[in-house]
């Protein structure tokens, strides 16, 4: 997707959400987040999410999401004392791997300040494979619940 077509996006398009209220070690020497923080709201809220709507324990689980690609567009910056509020959809659904799309806006503003993309394949615990019969079902009816209408095509 485009960076013009990502700036366009509100909290709305987003069907789970999650603040994160940022902490002065957030800042960078420049006196915004830095970009290590953005990779860390976005595994967050991810796992938030799988944690309560999907069945996932983490610790547990006989699956776990290996990280395969991320990466983020930044389109304005938050600094301390700032309130964040996280949006999360899924954009693709596969049979084993996921794409999400997290969108970064600071609390009481509809501009987006950055729109992130992570990607997790899921496999078993014991071999770092995916399973033959893919992700269990619970996880993905779970993510089909945020699943945007576009991705549905």
């Amino acid at each position: 997707m485009e960076a013009a077509d990502l700036k366009k996006r509100q909290l709305k398009d987003y069907p789970f959400r999650q603040d994160y209220r940022t902490r002065w070690s957030d800042n960078d020497m420049y006196q915004h987040l830095n970009n290590s923080i953005y990779s860390f709201l976005f595994d967050s809220v991810i796992n938030a999410f799988l944690i309560t709507h999907c069945a996932l324990s983490p610790s547990q689980a006989p699956q776990i999401g290996l990280v395969v690609h991320s990466h983020c567009d930044f389109f304005g910056s938050i600094a301390f004392p700032s309130i964040v509020d996280l949006g999360l959809r899924v954009n693709k659904l596969g049979k084993s791997s996921v794409t999400y799309e997290v969108g970064v806006f600071e609390q009481g503003s509809n501009d987006v300040r950055a729109v992130g993309n992570f990607v997790h394949v899921f496999v078993e615990r014991e071999n770092n494979r995916p399973a033959a019969q893919g992700m269990p079902e619970a996880m993905r009816e779970g993510l089909k619940s945020i699943m945007t209408e576009r991705s549905r095509l």
